[in-house]
């Protein structure tokens, strides 16, 4: 098995790629060690002194580490982690665990629906493929007043570069296909 790795535009992540499919539907993201009892491989990846974050995409593991860690260092471990669970045919995510690909449903009044219809679409077939490149995902929370409440995970989420995506990127493209959108909020 022959794991590539690629940088992400986030200095303390690291995109993984193990040449298979890592989540079949949905995102998985595991902000800390608690969370990552739900999946054997984030609960050994959180034993590697120095990682703060870990997350699953379709075929990409990204994982953040801490300010004092070092990359040269932490690499070779993470490789052979994720080479480990591979090899080893355990499953990604225990039996109840859920993937986390959608945010709750927010109410929406029936005038919002062709709108939030809309933005839904322009984040699944153009910000959320841009995003996955970079190693991470992007979730809708809800639309009210002109306002987008996003949220992002892996990579993007605690980049430097992740507000000027929001602003300049997704806010400008939304705001030019739906005239209705004024502004587009993060989400933590």
């Amino acid at each position: 098995m022959f794991i590539q790795t690629e940088p992400t535009p986030n200095p303390a992540t690291l995109k993984f790629l193990p040449g298979e499919p890592v989540m079949a539907q949905g995102t998985s993201n595991f902000p800390d060690a608690i969370s990552a009892s739900r999946s054997p491989l984030a609960e050994r990846l959180f034993e590697v002194d120095g990682i703060t974050g870990v997350f699953f995409g379709s075929d990409f593991v990204t994982v953040t580490k801490g300010a004092d860690a070092e990359w040269q260092l932490l690499k070779p471990t993470i490789l052979g982690v994720i080479m480990e669970h591979y090899v080893s045919g355990a499953p990604l995510l225990n039996d109840q665990a859920e993937p986390a690909a959608e945010a709750e449903k927010p109410e929406v009044s029936e005038e919002d629906t062709e709108i939030v219809t809309q933005i839904k679409e322009l984040l699944e077939t153009r910000v959320r493929p841009a995003v996955a490149q970079d190693g991470g995902d992007i979730i809708f929370h809800g639309y009210e007043d002109g306002v987008v409440m996003l949220e992002m995970f892996g990579a993007c989420s605690g980049c430097p570069s992740s507000a000027v995506t929001l602003k300049n990127g997704i806010e400008n493209m939304l705001r030019h296909y739906i005239p209705e959108v004024t502004e587009v909020r993060a989400v933590h």
